[in-house]
């Protein structure tokens, strides 16, 4: 498993928001970054958590950080685990009073969730190795406007049943 970080939250030309997850200790150059199509309300709710907002209301992952924290439960980590036929899967590791339990999750949401209460993330190699793409946003700030141009036109040109196997 690959450790990954909430690189950042785009809009594709269809209006559809899309996840940018980037490996955290990956040296600069062949860097792949894994695009994650994901409903607006989890987009809304990985943007209020990665940037510490505070909402008028609890939204609904706030709603499972408080359920976890009145059971005595906490999050041990999440991971995007695998991609068939171009869905992604998530588990999240909870760590109980009854010992350790896995359960299966879209990965927005479980995203989301470790947003909210510091949980790494993780991807398996196969699914970055399958799903990822070139890192060309984050990889140099000297050219981070050629960058970004050029990742606006792969979101232009890519189609998420591009991602299918």
């Amino acid at each position: 498993m690959i450790p990954v970080r909430v690189a950042g939250i785009a809009l594709d030309p269809a209006g559809q928001h899309v996840i940018l997850l980037k490996p955290i200790d990956e040296a600069p150059g062949e860097v792949r970054i894994l695009p994650i199509w994901i409903g607006a309300q989890e987009a809304t709710s990985i943007l209020a958590a990665v940037e510490g907002a505070d909402t008028p209301r609890p939204l609904a992952h706030d709603l499972m950080r408080t359920l976890l924290a009145q059971l005595d439960a906490s999050v041990g980590g999440v991971a995007v685990s695998r991609i068939t036929d171009g869905t992604f899967y998530a588990d999240i590791t909870l760590d109980t009073i009854a010992g350790e339990r896995i359960v299966d999750a879209r990965p927005s949401d479980a995203i989301a969730l470790a947003c909210r209460v510091g949980a790494p993330i993780r991807v398996a190699e196969d699914v970055l190795e399958e799903a990822g793409v070139l890192d060309t946003v984050t990889a140099s700030d000297d050219d981070e406007d050629e960058a970004l141009d050029e990742f606006k036109r792969f979101l232009e040109a890519v189609d998420p049943d591009d991602f299918r196997g």
